[in-house]
């Protein structure tokens, strides 16, 4: 079977989280003292879509999207257990978790430092967050723990097909319990135009240039050269959101760290339910962890996309999604340590094989 390998990880990527601080920062500083640039950049939407950041998110997506070999779902019978963990933990518990992590601190542990209708919007950029598992940066995750890469594509691959049928009924159905209207027709335009353009194109690029070119150049020569235009996206996309939000981060950032709090504890909580259910279930380390990884990492460029396409580039809601890359990065850095370090705790058995 044909497999993505991951490729080298970068020296950005291996110092994300200090891009992330750095372009928030700019992003601010730009708000605050060039208020024209977010002013007239504004201006270009289709849709209630922001033109160059869905430009920018689309040098993120669709990257990442070729590394995933869809000819790898043949083989999900095969072993499906780990698969059945990632299904479950993503889609029946991770987004209600979330939610209910979520409405906990922003109603009722932080009620006398956040105002209510703050917190509503608090809790809907949590739920984009939590209803949008993982399906690119896993593949860093699964190499720093010496994850099986077939078993990690399988995992990914079918976390896609499952987002594109679960993520708008679900996002809908938490985000109308707590009390937000959800226009339909725009949420679907934003999983149409930030998953399956981009899935669509990554797989055509993938089959035509493994065709002409072959797997070894695919992987090895031509999917590295998008590994910095990749992040590059990334950072650009958190300046341009970070210059519209000057002023919320501003006047409030005590709330940064507000934000932070039930976002750490989802990510972790998530992550050792996987992980421990992996472990009972006697699964080996390296499907056990990243399925882990899978649970507790969010596709945080999807969550951002739909939460500005839903609310608005300067909506709180977004402010959220933003925060959840900043703690994504250390928090799974550390999950990731505590893995490694916990590989006694599975069966020594040969590995799993998708092959």
């Amino acid at each position: 079977m044909k497999q993505s390998k991951t490729a080298g990880i970068s020296f950005f990527e291996k110092n994300l989280t200090l891009w992330v601080i750095l372009c928030m920062v700019a992003g601010v500083l730009i708000g605050k003292f060039l208020p024209a640039v977010p002013s007239v950049l504004a201006q270009f939407e289709y849709a209630k879509v922001s033109i160059p950041i869905a430009v920018l998110i689309w040098l993120m997506i669709y990257p990442m999207m070729m590394k995933v070999d869809f000819a790898s779902i043949k083989d999900v019978g095969k072993n499906p257990t780990g698969l059945f963990i990632t299904w479950t933990v993503n889609w029946l518990i991770k987004p209600f978790t979330m939610f209910g992590i979520a409405a906990f601190f922003f109603y009722v542990v932080f009620k006398a430092l956040i105002p209510p209708d703050l917190a509503r919007d608090y809790l809907a950029g949590a739920v984009l967050l939590g209803a949008a598992p993982c399906t690119a940066m896993v593949f860093v995750w699964s190499h720093l723990t010496r994850g099986n890469p077939a078993y990690t594509v399988v995992q990914v691959a079918t976390n896609d097909l499952i987002i594109l049928v679960a993520f708008t009924p679900i996002v809908a159905l938490l985000l109308g319990v707590g009390g937000i209207t959800i226009p339909w027709d725009t949420l679907f335009l934003s999983v149409f135009l930030f998953v399956v353009i981009p899935l669509a194109g990554g797989i055509l690029t993938r089959h035509f240039v493994i065709k002409n070119k072959g797997e070894q150049y695919f992987n090895q020569a031509f999917i590295p050269k998008f590994n910095n235009i990749t992040i590059g996206g990334l950072l650009l996309t958190l300046v341009l959101i970070f210059s519209f939000q000057g002023d919320v981060i501003l006047g409030n950032p005590l709330h940064i760290v507000l934000i932070a709090v039930p976002l750490i504890i989802q990510t972790t909580l998530i992550f050792f339910i996987a992980y421990l259910a992996a472990k009972k279930l006697r699964m080996p380390h390296n499907v056990a962890a990243p399925a882990g990884m899978i649970g507790a990492s969010n596709f945080f460029e999807l969550a951002v996309a739909v939460a500005i396409t839903l609310f608005g580039a300067a909506s709180p809601a977004v402010l959220v999604t933003i925060v959840g890359v900043l703690v994504e990065v250390p928090v799974m850095l550390f999950l990731v340590k505590i893995a490694n370090r916990t590989t006694s705790w599975f069966p020594t058995a040969p590995d799993i094989k998708t092959v």
